[in-house]
């Protein structure tokens, strides 16, 4: 491009984003219990939240503090 010119620089072509996701590790028993006991008193999305958290590594009150922010009990 010449100095002065009024033409814009040709897009730069972006590279595709790729995705990484953690593998899911299946829940323990211990896991389970505590997930059963809890599910009295919170929603069944809360619930879904916090299993899909914690098989990708989140602990329970990790995954309990995530899904109270973004749905709620």
């Amino acid at each position: 491009m010449a100095y002065g010119s009024t033409s814009a620089p040709p897009p730069q072509k972006k590279k595709p984003r790729q995705q990484t996701q953690k593998k899911l590790t299946p829940l323990t028993k211990e896991q389970n219990k505590k997930l059963q006991e809890h599910k009295q008193h919170h929603t069944p999305k809360h619930m879904a939240m916090m299993r899909r958290l914690m098989r990708q590594g989140s602990s329970f009150s990790q995954a309990h503090k995530m899904a109270q922010k973004s749905v709620g009990k």
